[in-house]
């Protein structure tokens, strides 16, 4: 990495004073710096679907990613990016799924000690991963306050660096890098569809499009039921959840102060679906492509489908966000 990078871990605080974006060239040097560590996931398009969507659309499937998500590129970012005292250290994160893993596995990479605060109940499935993948993990009560002070406690006993699954930019910009390799592929796209939780996709998603389109617009794919960001983009501030009923379990979580003024300036507008209609765009693509994607994924083609009359003839990229699910518990089932 060149001697600009060595001042990354500091912009997340710059970011939130004033919205400064990261620079085309910052972003390639991001992608130059993690591609040892992480698979040019492939785009894949299915005629079918394209007749149903009455567009063509290109599937970008981190759902093949190693440990199964995009949040591979935004945690190995972020341990890259740190000096060689603070890896020394080790790194700590609290997660109940996908970015716990891509901490734990992005710090084996690198010989780091990850420190992964889990609640009591998250799956088995998910502590075994994290586990296997290098993790040490530390057991909470399943309240963010109480996942939060547990990770505070980590900090301050073994001087680890806290990574943020979505709010961070080191994240963001590693992140952006699977829209860079979709652009890259098809750079004639009219639009990217990612689905929108945390907002560190989303985010990155749009640098990407921002840096590496041709005039390509980005839209966010969200549940009804977690509507939060839907909400933040309408009243200009981050809005929260009453209730997260939705079957897209990743997409849970709601926007931070980093992400939100990137989205707020690069994203034009949101689709909401219903939880039916993300049942059956996941279960459309594992019967017509094949492929196992997880919940939150669909939301991103359910929103393509929700509105074909937008995408009608257009070339329409859609970010598939993960394959982790639980094989006991698919929603098309039963």
């Amino acid at each position: 990495m060149n001697a600009g990078f060595t001042c990354r871990i500091n912009f997340s605080y710059f970011y939130r004073m004033k919205l400064v974006l990261p620079s085309k060239e910052e972003l390639l040097e991001v992608h130059r710096a993690i591609r040892p560590y992480i698979h040019q996931t492939p785009v894949l398009s299915s005629s079918l679907l394209n007749e149903l969507a009455n567009a063509e659309v290109f599937f970008k499937c981190e759902n093949f990613q190693r440990m199964g998500a995009f949040k591979m590129r935004g945690a190995q970012n972020a341990i890259l990016s740190l000096s060689e005292a603070e890896r020394h250290a080790g790194v700590v994160t609290h997660s109940s799924g996908n970015f716990g893993q891509a901490v734990a596995l992005a710090a084996r990479n690198l010989g780091v000690d990850a420190y992964i605060v889990m609640p009591s109940n998250a799956p088995a499935v998910k502590k075994a991963a994290v586990r296997q993948y290098g993790g040490r993990i530390t057991e909470s009560e399943p309240t963010l306050k109480a996942r939060e002070a547990a990770a505070e406690e980590i900090q301050r006993s073994k001087g680890a660096t806290f990574l943020h699954p979505s709010n961070q930019i080191e994240v963001i910009m590693g992140n952006a890098t699977a829209a860079m390799e979709l652009l890259e592929e098809r750079p004639d796209l009219d639009y990217i569809i990612s689905p929108i939780g945390g907002g560190g996709l989303i985010a990155g998603t749009a640098l990407a499009a921002h840096f590496f389109g041709a005039g390509c617009a980005v839209i966010g794919g969200e549940p009804l039921e977690a509507d939060d960001a839907w909400r933040s983009l309408r009243s200009g501030r981050i809005e929260s959840n009453e209730t997260t009923k939705t079957v897209a379990d990743g997409l849970r979580t709601q926007l931070g102060d980093v992400n939100f003024p990137i989205i707020q300036n690069l994203v034009p507008e949101i689709i909401r679906v219903s939880e039916s209609q993300i049942i059956s765009a996941l279960k459309l693509m594992w019967e017509r492509m094949k492929i196992v994607v997880e919940p939150s994924s669909a939301v991103a083609f359910a929103a393509l489908l929700s509105e074909k009359e937008k995408f009608a003839g257009k070339k329409t990229g859609v970010i598939l966000s993960g394959g982790n699910v639980d094989l006991t518990n698919l929603p098309f089932v039963g």
